[in-house]
């Protein structure tokens, strides 16, 4: 796989690749060409040079005896990021990084699959950078982002959607989705709003008055 970028201008967003389970190359391809910035946490770094990516900056607390020069010299020019704080993962500390360096938003892939708990925890921790960066998941069968108050978008028919609340979200109102829902609330663990569809092709609008609402574009 070759290196990245053409980039079209400085709104483009980051890309950060974790060391949860691979995603399709043709996924990430297409990722890579219009990355303006790629950052790879520390423990993904050999799996990410063996596919021969260009890394821009290479972060985490560096635990496992790694030998940065190493790296300085195979990914020359390469920014090494040490990031010592264990009250905070790695992924998390990557997206401090991006808002220090004043990106508005990131892609990120190798998020999921591997360990639950870390699946679970790179999915719902996205929600605490709500009014700082714009966040999207994605892996070979979903693309994960959290939602504003108002989210309109154009969709085909039978778009599988799926909403996932992270604790408690009410004043929930859609429209083009095969299961309405009018003044509704989602509570994980209780009631989510997963397996939902696209009705017809067009906008499918989706408010909510208070929480935190994941929504999951789904590929079957």
């Amino acid at each position: 796989m070759s290196s990245h970028h053409i980039v079209r201008d400085d709104q483009e967003p980051a890309l950060i690749i974790a060391n949860g389970a691979a995603c399709n190359p043709e996924l990430l391809g297409q990722l890579l060409e219009w990355s303006p910035l790629v950052i790879v946490l520390d423990s993904a770094i050999e799996r990410v040079m063996e596919l021969d990516i260009k890394v821009d900056v290479l972060l985490g607390d560096f635990d496992r005896g790694f030998d940065v020069d190493y790296y300085k010299e195979k990914q020359y020019p390469i920014k090494i990021v040490h990031t010592p704080d264990q009250d905070k993962t790695d992924l998390e500390k990557a997206f401090d990084y991006l808002c220090e360096q004043n990106f508005s938003a990131v892609n990120v892939v190798w998020a999921t699959g591997k360990r639950a708990d870390h699946t679970i925890t790179n999915l719902t921790n996205i929600v605490r950078y709500r009014n700082k960066l714009k966040i999207v998941i994605l892996d070979d069968h979903s693309k994960v982002f959290l939602l504003p108050r108002r989210f309109e978008k154009w969709y085909t028919a039978n778009t599988p959607i799926s909403l996932i609340p992270i604790g408690h979200v009410s004043g929930i109102h859609s429209e083009n989705l095969f299961y309405p829902l009018k003044d509704d609330s989602l509570t994980i663990g209780y009631r989510t709003g997963s397996s939902n569809h696209v009705v017809q092709d067009g906008l499918v609008v989706i408010e909510h008055l208070e929480g935190d609402l994941l929504l999951m574009e789904c590929m079957d």
